[in-house]
């Protein structure tokens, strides 16, 4: 239970930072139907947990064959991790109109996979920092544990802010993104130091 409620905490801060699936989200939710709002919403989330069970189980499979690749991935990864928190709490993210939402569900998952799958940026950092955590576990129970949280934290991220900016659109503005950021890039700093500590705890036993 320990490892979901890790898996869900970190997985609320890796998904709630303000980018293209967010703003995707987000401004469906603001200028489209409510039914609309959740298809998408679901969409976006369908290829959300796909990547980070492929980044997840996919470079978990290798680091437990290879134990230099392991602590390689641990090391990288937390420097990452932290390094991503950094730059959440110095971004200023802004509400933007101009990301096109009023399209075919056809398109619309099709813009999502490509968003998801097709980034570069998204793959590295997602085998990266989930490659991480899995390099910091000891047994299958606890991965599984882990990637269940991590994937109900997107689920609950993108239908709850659906509903929220559904609800409460007239309030949704650039300073609560801000606030989402700061929260999350606090967050992650933490993850990423602890992924650090166990990094060198791993160093001492070798």
């Amino acid at each position: 239970m320990l490892m979901y409620l890790q898996g869900l905490t970190f997985g609320l801060a890796y998904v709630a930072p303000i980018g293209m699936q967010n703003l995707f989200v987000i401004n469906t939710a603001l200028t489209q139907p409510r039914r609309r709002a959740f298809l998408t919403a679901l969409i976006v989330i369908f290829f959300d947990i796909t990547l980070a069970l492929a980044c997840f189980f996919g470079v978990g499979a290798l680091m437990e064959r290879f134990q230099w690749l392991r602590m390689l991935v641990l090391l990288v990864g937390s420097l990452i991790v932290i390094w991503i928190g950094i730059g959440l709490l110095r971004e200023k993210p802004t509400m933007d109109q101009s990301v096109k939402v009023d399209m075919p569900l056809a398109k619309v998952a099709g813009k999502a996979c490509v968003v998801t799958w097709f980034n570069p940026q998204a793959l590295i950092d997602g085998t990266m920092i989930f490659g991480s955590f899995r390099a910091s576990m000891t047994s299958a129970g606890q991965s599984t544990e882990f990637i269940l949280g991590s994937s109900s934290a997107s689920f609950l991220w993108f239908m709850g802010i659906t509903v929220v900016i559904s609800l409460f659109s007239a309030h949704f503005n650039d300073k609560v993104l801000r606030v989402i950021n700061c929260v999350c890039g606090v967050a992650i700093i933490f993850y990423g130091a602890k992924l650090l500590l166990n990094f060198v705890e791993l160093l001492g036993v070798l």
